[in-house]
């Protein structure tokens, strides 16, 4: 009876112990935002001051995808497994139809396996946006909170704190949900001063909470539990494989076409405007100059799919398909065996993903008298 009483006492010391040094550490808070033209990057900015006017608090903001915006281009992307390590999550996207943007939404598909461990339970969320009219955005506030709920987050409203400073003589988009602004309705400056204002006093309400609840529950690290991923930009500079500028096409046609996931990719062996090694393979071309030219077909075909994700191979989830046609005459019969280079490069350069099926034929001629095209389908997120 008194080991299991003191083994009582020395867990409750633990429990304690373990909440005191929790507090202790600084407040964690990611604002994770999609943005297309600035407006929620602005509004999280604002939030992330709000939430920094709190003691000991720290605010990371980091996009759910890459950007092109030239505001938005030097912030990080966060990645799925990072989120359960945070003491808070504030979420920013702009309204699409009544609903989170896109690219939202295609971040929290990923969440699969979050919800799954139940990883996210229990740690504070809140939400903010930035509507176009604002027709919709309190539809998708709440559309965009029930999608937290699932993961059994505590979610946080803005209630109707810094209401005294709206200025009512203008279009505002406050909302008790959240902060949120009327982008494309330019009365004033969006986001206006009176928003910018709610947002900031929704970054330090939420900080007070997340701070107060700190310690409540448990942060998991689930990439621990799974394979990491590898930065493909990192593979091509470890085996030192350098794309070309992607080839601009010459027809009415474009460099490449999506349909759903899919990516579809033709290219020839074009290499600093000029053919690569001309001719047939076997009477002008040598096999050898045949596998430089597949693997500069290949280079392009990459150079080409990088544009199509965005610059963010990380997207691309398969080589679905590879068809090599090379320029032979017809008695020739070792197709298999040129093609092995852009087989071999595919897996280089993605690994398991970048295993496919695969065609290989000859033909009598090809476009601009290449020994070579690659017919290359991507699946991409």
């Amino acid at each position: 009876m008194r080991k299991l009483y003191t083994l009582v006492i020395a867990s409750i010391a633990l429990l304690i112990t373990s909440s005191i040094m929790a507090k202790e550490q600084p407040t964690q808070i990611l604002v994770l935002i999609h943005s297309d033209n600035g407006g929620t990057y602005k509004m999280a900015k604002e939030l992330a001051k709000g939430i920094e006017s709190q003691p000991n608090t720290k605010a990371t903001i980091k996009l759910v995808t890459t950007s092109s915006n030239s505001s938005l281009s030097t912030l990080p992307v966060a990645t799925v497994e990072e989120l359960p390590t945070y003491d808070g999550i504030a979420w920013g996207s702009p309204v699409y139809f009544g609903n989170i943007s896109t690219p939202m939404s295609a971040f929290m598909s990923k969440t699969v396996d979050l919800w799954t461990a139940h990883a996210l339970e229990g740690i504070p969320a809140t939400v903010f946006m930035s509507a176009g009219s604002g027709a919709g955005r309190e539809l998708a506030l709440q559309a965009f909170a029930n999608s937290l709920s699932v993961h059994g987050m505590i979610l946080v409203p803005n209630g109707i704190k810094a209401t005294e400073m709206i200025d009512n003589s203008v279009p505002q988009g406050n909302s008790v949900l959240g902060a949120s602004s009327l982008a494309s309705n330019k009365t004033v400056e969006r986001p206006s001063k009176s928003e910018l204002a709610i947002a900031y006093a929704q970054g330090a309400n939420f900080a007070k909470v997340s701070t107060a609840l700190k310690g409540t529950f448990t942060k998991q690290d689930i990439s621990a539990n799974k394979t990491t991923a590898v930065d493909i930009e990192t593979v091509l500079k470890q085996k030192n494989i350098t794309l070309p500028i992607a080839p601009n096409p010459v027809g009415n046609y474009t460099p490449y076409s999506q349909a759903g996931n899919l990516i579809f990719i033709n290219q020839v062996a074009l290499k600093d405007g000029k053919i690569l090694y001309p001719g047939k393979v076997g009477v002008d071309v040598t096999e050898e100059q045949a596998k430089k030219a597949t693997e500069q077909t290949m280079l392009n075909v990459i150079a080409v799919l990088k544009n199509a994700v965005g610059g963010d191979f990380n997207r691309v989830k398969k080589t679905v398909q590879l068809t090599g046609i090379f320029n032979t005459a017809p008695d020739y019969s070792q197709h298999a065996n040129l093609m092995n280079v852009a087989s071999d490069l595919s897996v280089d350069i993605f690994g398991e993903k970048g295993k496919h099926a695969r065609g290989t034929l000859g033909a009598t001629s090809i476009p601009v008298n290449s020994a070579v095209e690659i017919q290359a389908i991507f699946e991409i997120e």
